[in-house]
């Protein structure tokens, strides 16, 4: 978390904790100060108050947005649409959806190319399809960082008159964010990916949007869902916000500059793969697939030097399943390791923590390649 969203959500505790819906001083407190953190959210997202939708977390408000904008269609159909290379909450929403309804044909999946990036003449063929009702589509992939064409696939979705609804979870504060009417129909978004506190969720629904909730009738965000914001982590998250849209231009050049060393660096060692676009990308996410070598030694291996690193899908590691975003791209789907740097603000040393890596990876790989080959 940015330590200014820290500092905002220990006091947050005592100045808004009450019921925001209540009358009484405290809980008008506690709604003036909602209101304030929404509309910062919803500023730096290019978008009205009342257009944000505030969930549980980046997953609830995917998950929200996909099963509102099928209800919504469910008239034109029930098939939904996205690339191989989602996260694991929209893929198996489908594919459960789809299961339960005893059609997989329900659950539309679009290839990518070898960096990740979705086929968008695939992409518009599979929009053809009969009883498309949503497509789903990530602005960009948080295991390897490649960016999607929004504005292309959208305009290729509009003609069919079906929403698409982008996930921007990894994304958020890390690029400029997606623009409502030429990129999505609706957007989701984790308070994580800006330095916010886990907890926070942000689903955008723009005037226009068709999306309908599927449930009896709530009180809560518009009556767009069941779940109340908790009042403190969502200033926490709007004081990230500020604090990370202030310096954004400054950490994406700093981020990635320091991923372009690692990607220079892991280029040098026998039999390996860096993947994803190296320019067109998230600044501060580089993967790499390392032959003969497996993904949780070496991530063992480097959590002992004091290097925390991830491996596998950063959707699905803690399954330890082969990463279904290497898979669709034809990359090696073990021996991977996952970076993710953290905001400067979080780690002010973080361009130390890359010497370390780029020092020691070489002996690492060695040593957990020469058990490979004595086992």
């Amino acid at each position: 978390m940015h330590p200014a969203a820290r500092s905002t959500l220990e006091a947050a505790w005592r100045l808004g904790w009450a019921d925001p819906r209540h009358r009484h001083a405290e809980g008008r407190q506690a709604r003036r100060l909602l209101d304030q953190a929404r509309a910062v959210i919803a500023d730096g997202l290019g978008v009205r108050p009342d257009e944000v939708v505030l969930t549980s977390g980046g997953p609830a408000a995917l998950r929200l947005g996909l099963h509102g904008l099928r209800y919504a269609a469910r008239r034109t159909g029930q098939r939904v649409l996205a690339s191989a290379v989602e996260q694991s909450t929209v893929l198996t929403t489908i594919r459960y959806a789809a299961d339960r309804a005893g059609a997989p044909a329900l659950a539309g999946v679009v290839p990518v190319d070898g960096q990740g990036r979705v086929d968008l003449e695939q992409w518009s063929a599979a929009l053809a399809v009969e009883g498309t009702a949503v497509a789903c589509l990530q602005h960009a992939n948080g295991e390897v960082g490649t960016v999607q064409p929004l504005a292309a696939a959208r305009a290729a979705a509009r003609e069919r008159g079906i929403p698409l609804l982008v996930d921007a979870t990894a994304s958020l504060g890390r690029l400029d964010p997606p623009t409502a009417g030429t990129d999505y129909d609706a957007l989701a978004g984790d308070a994580r990916s800006w330095g916010g506190p886990p907890g926070v969720g942000v689903l955008v629904l723009p005037a226009g949007t068709r999306w309908r909730r599927d449930g009896p009738p709530s009180e809560l965000e518009g009556g767009r869902t069941d779940v109340e914001p908790v009042v403190p982590l969502v200033l926490a998250a709007a004081e990230a916000w500020l604090q990370t849209a202030a310096t954004a231009a400054a950490e994406q050049a700093e981020a990635r500059a320091l991923v372009d060393r690692i990607r220079a660096g892991v280029a040098e060692l026998p039999e390996t793969e860096v993947v994803g676009d190296p320019v067109d990308r998230l600044p501060h996410v580089v993967t790499f697939s390392c032959l003969l070598a497996d993904g949780e030694t070496l991530l063992d291996e480097l959590d002992r030097r004091g290097l925390a690193v991830g491996s596998g899908s950063a959707c699905t590691s803690s399954t330890l399943e082969p990463s279904h975003v290497l898979a669709a791209m034809g990359a090696l789907t073990h021996g991977n390791i996952r970076i993710t740097l953290p905001l400067a603000a979080v780690a002010p040393d973080r361009s130390l923590g890359v010497d370390r890596l780029l020092e020691v990876l070489p002996d690492v790989l060695a040593g957990v390649r020469a058990r490979v080959v004595r086992q």
